[in-house]
């Protein structure tokens, strides 16, 4: 979830993107930005750090993403100036979130224990075509080991929840209702 900030910080770089007609061009440099800070715990601890100085951040990130558009590297600039650069993660999930819904595209996220094969994304896909009566559908795929097995799929505001820790949970509760 995104702050309202940097849900601001978004609308401006899609508008920004818009106008120069790069707006697909910053949706791959914020999808780059996404993976790369999710992949790497040391540069999200930096961003967050008050020890390091924002220069150097701002240093480190241009640097990391120096292939990235001028407008991608001019948000850099201005969280960096307005002290704001730990809301980088943010600014691009709410991008990505913005992009999507202005060119009617629908994401649904399959929350799995293990990751999903191409024949299951395909029959998730299909299904979540059919339920959204959209053809414009990607697929999110998140693991979770926690939920044992199974899967949880959220589209929007709808949710299904077929996980084993789920199943489990409603057992138990069925259990501690019996006694």
């Amino acid at each position: 979830m995104s702050s309202r900030a940097a849900i601001r910080y978004a609308k401006a770089v899609l508008d920004q993107a818009n106008h120069a007609n790069i707006s697909e061009v910053v949706f791959g440099d914020m999808k780059s930005i996404q993976e790369t800070l999710a992949g790497s715990k040391e540069l999200r601890v930096v961003l967050q750090s008050p020890v390091v100085k924002a220069e150097d951040k701002k240093q480190a990130l241009i640097q990391i993403f120096e292939k990235n558009s001028d407008v991608t590297k001019g948000l850099i600039q201005i969280l960096t100036s307005n002290k704001r650069i730990n809301l980088l993660g943010g600014v691009a999930l709410a991008y990505v979130d913005l992009y999507n819904n202005s060119k009617g595209v629908k994401v649904a996220t399959v929350i799995t224990a293990v990751a999903i094969t191409p024949e299951i994304e395909a029959n998730v896909l299909s299904k979540v075509k059919q339920m959204t009566g959209s053809e414009n559908v990607t697929i999110n795929n998140t693991i979770d080991e926690s939920i044992i097995g199974g899967f949880i799929l959220r589209v929007g505001d709808l949710q299904y929840n077929a996980s084993i820790a789920n199943q489990l949970g409603n057992l138990k509760r069925e259990f501690s209702k019996s006694l």
